[in-house]
């Protein structure tokens, strides 16, 4: 049990840090999720939400519970903020602060356009031997980071997953392709109705050691699904179910609240 949480945070990093893609002008958010492995709580997040036109912000926490919680106590903070390109999000800056144990870890993104512009990591990042596969100059341009990845906007529900999804966390480039599966019903509390849900296949580009076991198993085995759903009249969809394929076993992201606030 003590390589569970490590694993699904690796697993979670892939698809999104977290599950919160409530959109609406001028509207704030509350959502929960939680991650489960084998039917068992290991880990909860909550964020909110603001979107203001164009413009957005998401901010939230995520730490391990239940009996992950024994072997790795990890806790953290998340935040971005920036604006819509048309249907693509273009984030400004994005921070995450986390403490697993006695470790603590900050990284902060600056973004120039639709470009990375600045990385800072607390501590510095390690040195890396002869097997790491580098992040290029060009690997960084016309990316997200992997929060304001999440915020879909399509103007039918069937392009919603029509699409490739660039990610960046402050070392690991990884895009993650989205393609469409079906269309059926969902029932959480606040949104009951049609979601899509797209397979979806990750690409590692850089910042990874090669023949990493995990990363080899989610690029060629993984089976990885997520279920969106409309935001009223937005265009804007959020994820609120999601599966993942790990060499473990396969994790599950649920959204359990969605409210809007006053």
């Amino acid at each position: 049990m003590a390589n569970i949480f490590p694993t699904v945070s690796t697993a979670a990093a892939v698809i999104f840090v977290s599950l919160y893609a409530e959109a609406a002008s001028a509207a704030s958010f509350r959502s929960e999720y939680v991650v489960s492995y084998l039917g068992l709580t290991i880990a909860r997040s909550k964020f909110e939400s603001s979107f203001d036109g164009d413009k957005f912000s998401v901010s939230g926490s995520m730490s391990s519970a239940g009996i992950a919680q024994i072997f790795d106590d990890t806790k953290g903070t998340v935040k971005t903020t920036g604006s819509f390109a048309g249907n693509d999000p273009r984030p400004e800056g994005f921070v995450t602060n986390y403490t697993s144990g006695k470790k603590k870890k900050k990284t902060e993104i600056g973004f120039s356009g639709a470009s990375v512009g600045k990385v800072v990591n607390i501590p510095p990042l390690d040195k890396h031997g002869d097997d790491w596969v580098p992040v290029s100059d060009g690997d960084l341009r016309a990316v997200t980071d992997p929060l304001s990845a999440t915020l879909i906007r399509a103007d039918k529900p069937e392009n919603v997953c029509g699409r490739t999804v660039k990610m960046f966390d402050g070392e690991m480039r990884a895009n993650l392709v989205l393609s469409y599966v079906s269309t059926g019903p969902i029932s959480i509390p606040g949104y009951s109705g049609d979601a899509i849900v797209c397979s979806a296949r990750f690409v590692p580009v850089g910042g990874y050691k090669k023949n990493h076991k995990s990363i080899e198993y989610l690029k060629n085995r993984a089976q990885i699904a997520i279920s969106f759903a409309p935001v009223g009249s937005t265009g804007v969809y959020a994820p609120i179910y999601a599966t993942v394929g790990t060499q473990i076993g396969t994790i599950t992201i649920q959204a359990r609240k969605f409210e809007a606030l006053d």
